[in-house]
């Protein structure tokens, strides 16, 4: 008898395929909410849905997807709240710079309002049209936008600013979850293609992913 019990598989600790399971459940769950409140740009009067970690597009994916480094300029494009902006900020230390740009308002000052009450003073605000960025040509280390690329018309004018304002070696991160505004990775994929930009990496499912691309003919020595 003891010898049958001591072969018997330990089930105290959820497997992979069920951990899997239930993130992919806790997505069906928060797309099936945002599907009905979801608009564009997002209302400021509902910022507060912005603050949620969302599957598969939490700081840690973020983190491996974007590679933010001391030092380094960033652009953030629809920043929200500052989920994603306070986060990042900070590990590009005192020398390091993040711009933050946003079409309205409300949202910018937000972010400020948090990073002056965290002691964050390398955020950088813009209010101005993703679409036609008032930057000069490679200014930027890495751009990124998190379910934010969908919320913006013409897409595709979007990635051919981002490609522009890319430093040689440059990475852009695009994060999407499933809702009306949605951008599939096969979408996303054909859109970069046009724009001269080259896929590198993805993570998460289809209707929950980051994608990282990097400008075609430019090389730098950086993580791939």
């Amino acid at each position: 008898m003891n010898a049958t019990i001591s072969r018997m598989p330990n089930r105290t600790h959820p497997t992979r395929h069920t951990k899997i399971a239930a993130a992919a459940g806790v997505a069906a769950l928060t797309a099936g909410a945002l599907w009905f409140t979801d608009q564009a740009p997002y209302p400021y009067a509902q910022r507060r849905l912005l603050d949620i970690q969302l599957p598969f597009l939490t700081k840690t994916d973020l983190d491996s997807m974007l590679q933010p480094r001391a030092g380094e300029r960033i652009l953030e494009l629809g920043p929200g709240t500052g989920l994603q902006a306070l986060h990042v900020a900070p590990q590009l230390g005192p020398s390091g710079r993040l711009d933050i740009v946003d079409i309205q308002q409300e949202m910018l000052d937000h972010v400020m309002t948090q990073a002056e009450r965290g002691d964050i003073s390398t955020i950088h605000p813009h209010r101005a049209d993703a679409r036609e960025l008032p930057f000069e040509d490679h200014s930027f280390d890495a751009v990124y936008l998190v379910t934010a690329l969908g919320e913006i018309p013409e897409p595709e004018r979007v990635l051919s600013a981002a490609t522009r304002v890319l430093r040689p070696g440059g990475r852009l991160v695009v994060g999407e979850f499933f809702d009306r505004h949605w951008i599939s990775f096969g979408r996303l994929h054909r859109m970069a293609d046009q724009n001269g930009l080259h896929f590198t990496a993805r993570r998460g499912p289809s209707l929950a992913y980051m994608a990282r691309f990097r400008p075609c003919g430019r090389t730098a020595a950086t993580r791939g």
